[in-house]
């Protein structure tokens, strides 16, 4: 176990570049249009100062906790700054946030404000969450927010005007409460997780000597920064190391927003690397790739020009985490010369978990613990982690907090897995997605999920069957996979999936081979409930939805089945 580099608290790696690279841009703000807006370090900083000096005029107790929703924006970055200016907590909350979900993380935080950041209404909950909002908390409206009520609530452009920048930047270093995540809630209730600041600094110090970053780095933040991954492994490196961010302005610009950050590091989720994977098969078939991969002068500019036309040609470290990805797409984007790493970690740990290494990748494996992180497995099964990233504990949860923690200080993570001679980590499953079919058998479904996913024509996919005889699947297909009003798209596609789910089940065992698959009408969304904000799958509520058709479904005796 190798010794972590420590960093100081965010903040003063912030003062430094103020003072050292004034002019130089930190963040790209895309608008309408097409246009942008850049802010430098030292724009960033007055306006940050600007903002904690009106936090500070409202003579809150010290640390109070201040509320921040918004899509991910340059103003959300500076807010958070604001906030950390003047000795507060930022408690970020997802702009896809249900109502209920809304009023109890404010309630349960005792928020005493809140900014309001990008939001419209259309790709996120804004016009739910403004019924709910208590007509006592103070607003702060951010540039690109929403109309919001006038009572109460007041204009960032108004403070930049009325305020002076604050002078006097509150530092309360590394053991003090940095902020509040509020996790996805997948099962129950979200728990407020307390990271200090040196838990939100040690992904950064327990992987510097891995992805070695440095001031000439860019990336792209698109993922929630309410959640805990876009927070470590994108803005907390950039104020650390002092290197630019972009920002995606919405799903139509998201290949513009990409090319013209061309990051050179790049975090994404296995759904996106998927949806990359898919659409360059759409434009150029397996079939036709293996041939030009196979010519010498031609392999190198075929795969140069896949990536560039990705936007992804400077990508010196590519990351995937939150889900498994596919043994076959990583090992796609290793042939087009694009390392593609698989990460593993928690809200709990603040991602500092483990991590694959370049020249030591195992397809399906998560790799192993980073520097100063220990890892075990127990006897049922459970992946323990001791990390240097470790919560302070759940906010007003001292009982879940305990649960959650062995005698000698690992955090019991809720996933299954197994390690290898290598140490490499392979998560099998979480402990509660584990369901039992009518013959008393287990079924982890996450790595029958994994292989039935790499399909091209899958979108996502939910391996299920509690109290049936045999576990099923269902399934949402990737845009523009068919044509729906066409029965010959259909028969095509169903013969395919056919042969794909008769080949996975020859690798199953006979418990966990799938009886049949039914192809879902409604895609699953985070509006529709069925995703969390980082995309994973609800299963109490997919299986709430789908479970009481599966006695209908397995009467029609066919493989494939259409939602009707």
């Amino acid at each position: 176990m190798s010794k972590i580099f420590e960093f100081a608290e965010p903040l003063e790696y912030v003062l430094r570049w103020e003072k050292e690279k004034p002019n130089e841009v930190y963040l790209t703000q895309p608008l309408a249009g097409g246009e942008v807006e850049t802010y430098t370090w030292g724009q960033v900083t007055e306006q940050a100062r600007r903002g904690a000096a009106y936090l500070k005029s409202l003579d809150l107790p010290a640390g109070s906790n201040i509320a921040l929703v918004g899509k991910n924006s340059a103003h959300w970055i500076i807010a958070d700054l604001a906030i950390w200016m003047a000795g507060h907590v930022p408690v970020p909350l997802y702009p896809t946030l249900g109502a209920d979900a809304c009023t109890y993380i404010l309630e349960h935080s005792e928020a005493k404000l809140l900014f309001v950041g990008r939001l419209d209404g259309v790709s996120d909950s804004w016009n739910e969450l403004a019924q709910v909002l208590p007509e006592t908390l103070p607003l702060v409206c951010l540039p690109m927010s929403p109309v919001v009520r006038a009572e109460n609530s007041v204009l960032w452009d108004q403070l930049m005007r009325d305020f002076e920048p604050l002078q006097e930047v509150i530092l309360r270093g590394r053991e003090a409460l940095a902020t509040i995540i509020y996790t996805s809630g997948t099962t129950g209730r979200p728990k407020g997780v307390m990271h200090n600041f040196r838990s939100l600094t040690a992904p950064a110090g327990c992987s510097v000597n891995l992805w070695l970053p440095d001031a000439s780095d860019r990336m792209l933040s698109y993922l929630p920064l309410a959640h805990v991954a876009e927070r470590v492994a994108v803005e907390i490196p950039s104020l650390l190391f002092g290197f630019q961010l972009f920002f995606n302005d919405s799903l139509e610009t998201f290949p513009a927003d990409l090319k013209r950050a061309r990051p050179t590091r790049f975090f994404s989720v296995p759904r996106l690397w998927t949806k990359f994977y898919q659409a360059v098969n759409a434009r150029i078939p397996p079939a036709k790739q293996r041939i030009l991969f196979s010519i010498p002068f031609l392999s190198s500019k075929v795969k140069k020009k896949i990536l560039q036309e990705l936007g992804l040609d400077s990508v010196k470290v590519g990351l995937t985490g939150a889900a498994p990805l596919s043994a076959e797409i990583i090992s796609w984007y290793r042939k087009l010369g694009l390392d593609l790493l698989e990460v593993f970690g928690m809200t709990e740990n603040c991602a500092a978990s483990h991590a694959a290494r370049m020249g030591e990748v195992r397809p399906g494996y998560v790799g192993t613990p980073l520097d100063g992180v220990e890892c075990r497995i127990d006897d049922t099964g459970e992946v323990l982690v001791k990390s240097p990233g470790q919560m302070m504990g759940y906010y007003k949860m001292p009982e879940e907090t305990k649960a959650c923690m062995t005698d000698d200080g690992f955090l019991r993570t809720g996933d299954r897995g197994e390690l290898d001679e290598m140490g490499r980590l392979r998560i099998t499953g979480r402990t509660k997605d584990l369901f039992k079919t009518s013959k008393g058998k287990y079924v982890a479904p996450v790595p029958i999920e994994n292989m039935l996913g790499a399909h091209p024509g899958i979108e996502v996919i939910c391996a299920t069957g509690p109290g049936q005889p045999q576990p099923f699947a269902l399934a949402v297909l990737s845009p523009g996979a068919l044509n729906p009003s066409s029965e010959e798209d259909k028969n095509r596609f169903a013969q395919e999936f056919s042969t794909h789910l008769d080949e996975i089940n020859q690798q199953l065992e006979d418990h966990e081979r799938l009886n049949y698959v039914v192809i879902v009408k409604e895609p699953w969304t985070i509006e529709s409930g069925l995703l969390t904000p980082t995309m994973k799958l609800k299963r109490n509520e997919i299986e709430e939805r789908y479970m009481k058709f599966a006695d209908h479904w397995r009467a029609q005796n066919q493989k494939i089945i259409w939602e009707g």
